[in-house]
C-alpha cells in the first residue's frame, strides 16, 4: 500500500481558510422563528423542549467551533530554524557570555528554552546539515556522510517532506553544502526550500556576507498564501572565515580584555585574542538578522504560531575545534521557542540532545507522521515533551547521552583519505576511538593542514612548532593521537588531560565503549562490521581540489582557498 505522501501521490494540502481569519469564517446560524409553529406550541412542555433543543445545538456548534480552532492554530505551525555557521557553544548572553552580544538569541531563550548540552553528531557543514535536515546521524546517510560528496536522492530532508504536505518553504543564505544534491532525475534538488537572495545590503566588515538575510526573509514572507502556513531556513554564512583582522576592536569598539578565557589549547597572546573578538562580531552579525526576522514576525503577528530554533552547525572555525570531535567541536548553542505551546519559559534544559532531533521536533510539531513522509526513517528523537514540560535541568532521564562521529572532511592525505572517529558522550565524560591513528587528523602538514581553516591562530601555533618556541599547542591541535581517548569535562572542559590509560576509569571507559559499538551496530554503521573502507572509497566532487595530495606532491599548483600560503609546511613532518 502506497504512502498517502509518496511521490507518486496526490500531494496533500491542508483546508485552506486563512489562519489569520479563521474566526470570520466560523459563522454559527440558529432556526429562524417560524410563526405558524410557535403559535401551535402552546404547551408548556413543548415550549420547554424546544428551547432545550437550541441551547443544546448551539452549545454543540460552539463546542466544535473551539475544537476546530485548537487544531489549526497548535498542529500546523510555521516553522523557522535559524542556523549560524561555525558558532561555539557558550558564545552567547544567555550562556552568560559579555564578549559577545546576542539579543536575538537571548530573546529565544527567554520566550522560549534553552539547551546546554545539544551537539551536532559531526563537526564539518556539510555532514552536519546533511543529519539536521534528515534527522539520521551521518553514518547512516551513506555519501552524505562525508564533506563535499554527492547527497543520496533517496534521503529526503524535513523542508522537501514539509512542501510535499502543503507547506510553502523558503530559504536564504546557507542550506545544505558544500556538495552535489540532485533528485534521481538529475535535477537541483531545493534541500532547504526555494531560494530568495536579491536583496544585498554593505556589510559591516570584510568578508561578512552581502545578503541582506532578514529582507531576504521578508520578500519570503510578503510571498506567501496566508491560509497555509510556512517553512523557512535561515543560513547565515557567519561566522565562518575569512575575517576582517582587528575589526573588534577598531569597529565593535571591543576590547582584548573582555575576553574571560582562551582555550588551553592556544596560546593566550593578543593575536588570538583579537581573533576571537573579529569571531564575535560575525556571530553578532548572524544575530542581529535573527532579531530583526523575530521582529518582523511579531509585526505580522506570526511570532506566536512560529516555532523558531536557532542554533549552529558546529563548532568556531579555530584549530582542534571545527572539524575534529572535542567537547567544543560538537557542544552548539541552541534556543527553541514556540509561544503557542510553551506555558514555561525561560527554562535551561540540561538533557543531552543532538542535532539530529529537530527534523523529528519539526514533524511533530507540524503533525506529519515519518510514515507518512517522503523521508527515511529518522534515528533522532522529538524534543516536544520538552519544550511543553514544566521542568528544567534534566527532564527526561533517557536522554544521558550523545553519539558523534566522523569519517572524511576536507582531503590533504594521500587518496583523499578521510580521519574516522566515533565517540560518546555521557553524563559529561567524552570517550572517543580513533580508527587510523597513522593519519594526520587535520590534514598533512606538507599540504597545508586541510581540514583546518587558516586563521591567525592557527598561523601563531603552527609559527611555535618552527622556530621552536612552543610546540605543546601545535602537538594539541595538530598531532596525531593515541587510539582512543577519554576526558572528564566536567573537570576538562578543554579535551587535554586524556585518561585513556588511567586504570581508575577504565571501568568507565569499557562501559562507553560497549554502549558506543552496540548503538552504532543498531544504526547499521558500517564501521561496525569491517565495512569502513566504503566511506573511503565515496567520490570526493570537487574537480579542482580532488587527489590534493598526489597533484600538489608531483608539483602541480593547487589551490586551497581555505587556508593561508603559509600553512604548508616546506617538509613532511615525522
Amino acid at each position: 500500500m502506497k504512502s498517502p505522501l509518496s511521490l507518486s501521490a496526490a500531494p496533500f494540502r491542508f483546508p485552506t481558510v486563512s489562519r489569520r481569519h479563521r474566526a470570520a469564517h466560523r459563522v454559527v446560524t440558529y432556526p429562524a422563528a417560524n410563526p405558524a409553529t410557535t403559535a401551535s406550541a402552546e404547551h408548556p412542555t413543548d415550549r420547554l423542549l424546544s428551547a432545550l433543543i437550541v441551547i443544546a445545538t448551539c452549545l454543540l456548534l460552539c463546542c466544535t467551533a473551539q475544537g476546530e480552532s485548537t487544531t489549526d492554530e497548535t498542529e500546523r505551525p510555521n516553522i523557522l530554524l535559524c542556523i549560524a555557521d561555525d558558532w561555539s557553544y557558550g558564545h552567547a548572553g544567555a550562556y552568560g557570555c559579555d564578549w559577545v552580544q546576542t539579543p536575538g538569541f537571548d530573546q529565544v531563550a527567554k520566550q522560549g528554552v534553552v539547551f546546554t548540552h545539544a551537539y551536532t553528531p559531526n563537526a564539518k557543514c556539510a555532514p552536519s546539515r546533511a543529519a539536521i535536515l534528515t534527522g539520521r546521524n551521518s553514518w547512516q546517510l551513506e555519501e552524505a556522510c562525508n564533506h563535499i560528496c554527492d547527497f543520496p536522492p533517496k534521503f529526503k530532508t524535513y523542508v522537501e517532506a514539509l512542501k510535499v504536505a502543503g507547506y510553502q518553504v523558503g530559504t536564504t543564505g546557507k542550506g545544505w553544502g558544500p556538495g552535489i544534491a540532485k533528485d534521481v532525475n538529475g535535477k537541483n534538488r531545493q534541500m532547504t526550500g526555494v531560494p530568495f537572495t536579491k536583496r544585498t545590503a554593505k556589510p559591516p566588515a570584510k568578508h561578512i556576507s552581502a545578503n541582506d538575510y532578514a529582507t531576504n526573509f521578508d520578500d519570503f514572507i510578503r510571498s506567501v498564501d496566508t491560509s497555509q502556513p510556512w517553512c523557512f531556513w535561515y543560513g547565515a554564512t557567519e561566522p565562518h572565515r575569512a575575517y576582517e583582522y582587528g575589526v573588534g576592536q577598531r569597529i565593535a569598539g571591543k576590547k582584548l580584555s573582555d575576553i574571560d578565557r582562551v582555550p588551553g589549547y592556544w596560546p593566550d597572546n593578543e593575536t588570538v585574542r583579537n581573533d576571537m573578538l573579529d569571531y564575535a562580531v560575525e556571530v553578532e552579525h548572524f544575530d542581529k538578522h535573527t532579531q530583526r526576522i523575530l521582529d518582523q514576525l511579531k509585526s505580522l503577528g506570526e511570532l506566536d504560531n512560529t516555532l523558531v530554533i536557532v542554533t549552529s552547525d558546529h563548532g568556531m572555525p579555530f584549530p582542534r575545534v571545527k572539524g575534529q570531535a572535542y567537547e567544543s567541536s560538537n557542544h552548539v548553542p541552541l534556543a527553541i521557542m514556540w509561544p503557542q505551546r510553551m506555558q514555561h519559559t525561560g527554562r535551561r534544559i540540561d538533557d543531552y540532545v543532538s542535532l539530529i532531533d529537530l527534523a523529528p521536533t519539526i514533524l511533530d510539531a507540524t503533525g506529519l507522521q515519518i510514515q507518512e513522509s517522503i523521508m527515511q526513517p529518522v534515528t533522532g528523537k522529538s524534543l516536544v515533551a520538552l519544550l511543553e514540560s514544566d521542568l528544567e535541568g534534566q527532564v527526561d532521564p533517557n536522554r544521558d547521552h550523545v553519539l558523534i562521529g566522523k569519517e572524511r572532511h576536507d582531503i590533504g592525505r594521500p587518496n583523499d583519505w578521510g580521519y574516522p572517529i566515533r565517540g560518546i558522550i555521557q553524563d559529561d565524560m567524552l570517550f572517543i576511538q580513533n580508527y587510523e591513528i597513522d593519519r594526520w587528523p587535520a590534514g598533512n602538514p606538507e599540504t597545508g593542514y586541510l581540514n583546518t581553516d587558516g586563521s591567525p591562530t592557527k598561523s601563531v601555533i603552527l609559527e611555535g612548532r618552527r622556530d621552536g618556541t612552543d610546540t605543546v599547542h601545535w602537538d594539541q591541535c595538530f598531532g596525531k593521537r593515541q587510539s582512543e581517548e577519554l576526558y572528564d569535562l566536567s573537570a576538562d572542559q578543554d579535551c587535554l588531560v586524556n585518561l585513556a590509560k588511567n586504570s581508575d576509569y577504565a571501568r568507565i571507559m569499557r562501559a562507553l565503549r560497549n554502549q558506543m559499538n552496540a548503538e552504532l551496530k543498531l544504526q547499521d554503521d558500517p564501521r561496525m562490521f569491517g565495512k569502513g573502507e566504503t566511506f573511503e572509497q565515496m567520490e570526493y566532487v570537487n574537480s579542482g581540489t580532488k587527489n590534493f595530495y598526489e597533484r600538489y606532491m608531483n608539483g602541480e599548483k593547487m589551490n586551497a582557498g581555505w587556508v593561508n600560503k603559509d600553512d604548508f609546511e616546506t617538509a613532511p613532518i615525522e
